[in-house]
């Protein structure tokens, strides 16, 4: 189970935030029994790009053996 201060990576684009398939945001809290979370997503500087409730299909757990991949923020 998902837990608040987990790593995610997102499994759908968000289009109106200019998120995409594989970025990483941290769970800042936990909605129910993980039926949702809040993820904040933020930049290689420690800059908030977003903050939003995601549904348990739209996020996964960070697997430990996989590698960051840094890309520019597209403009929303």
């Amino acid at each position: 189970m998902i837990k608040e201060h987990d790593r995610v990576i997102l499994t759908e684009a968000i289009e109106e935030q200019g998120l995409e398939p594989g970025d990483i945001g941290a769970v800042i809290y936990v909605h129910g029994e993980g039926e949702a979370y809040e993820v904040e997503f933020v930049t290689l500087d420690g800059a908030t790009t977003a903050v939003l409730e995601l549904e348990s299909h739209q996020v996964r757990v960070a697997d430990k053996y996989e590698i960051p991949h840094a890309r520019s923020l597209s403009a929303a």
